[in-house]
């Protein structure tokens, strides 16, 4: 039987619905997908566990103040530089996010990190410290997945940081010194970028402890 509007209608409903339905997927016109949605990455869960307190008696407790940075990288993309191709632009991965914006994300690494050996504070904090402890303040500056190649690529994080202590007068400047680290990337997309910017992170913060303690006891 040649199946026209008209006796298509004369079929069973189940029948009807069958035909139907494979016409629209033939055509084309199947239902469509779901959006896909963007995978979303912090810093992982960070310890599982406290950390018994070994804090020296001269590590002196130590304020860490907000992460300062420039308008393109306060947003949660994950950003990515073509230094090959070009260096200036940077480009969001269309799939990729940060569950907070990386000043962040540093900040909350940085202060782990720190807290391990030593009393770490929010400038003005009352009356945890016998008097105004110094602060550390950090301008990132870079953080990007950098391809220098199609298939060779690093995490790079830059940063200025800057000791100060806080006074009556002011702040007075302590020390300041640039931090820059540079972490090799095992695979050339997002996933493998996220985990870079990790380990770079890590290493950073590290650096940036190893650098107070030649700063002596009082720091």
């Amino acid at each position: 039987m040649k199946l026209t509007p008209f006796n298509l209608y004369k079929l069973p409903a189940i029948g009807r619905f069958v035909i139907i339905l494979a016409y629209l997927t033939l055509s084309g016109c199947a239902l469509p997908s779901p959006p896909v949605r963007p995978a979303v990455y912090d810093f992982g869960p960070g310890p599982l566990s406290a950390p018994a307190p070994t804090r020296p008696a001269n590590q002196a407790p130590l304020a860490v103040a907000e992460v300062e940075t420039q308008t393109a990288l306060d947003s949660t993309a994950v950003l990515y530089r073509l230094a090959y191709s070009d260096s200036q632009q940077l480009r969001p991965y269309a799939l990729a996010r940060w569950s907070m914006p990386p000043a962040q994300l540093l900040r909350q690494r940085l202060r782990d990190h720190l807290g391990q050996r030593r009393a770490v504070l929010t400038p003005g904090d009352v009356g945890l410290a016998d008097a105004p402890p110094p602060t550390l303040r950090v301008q990132l500056e870079e953080f990007s997945h950098l391809f220098e190649s199609p298939n060779k690529s690093s995490g790079l994080v830059r940063l200025r940081v800057t000791l100060v202590q806080p006074g009556p007068a002011g702040e007075r400047l302590i020390a300041q010194r640039s931090v820059v680290v540079q972490q090799a990337a095992t695979t050339a997309d997002a996933p493998g970028g996220v985990r870079a910017l990790m380990a770079a992170t890590e290493l950073a913060a590290q650096e940036i402890s190893t650098w107070l303690d030649t700063l002596g006891p009082a720091i």
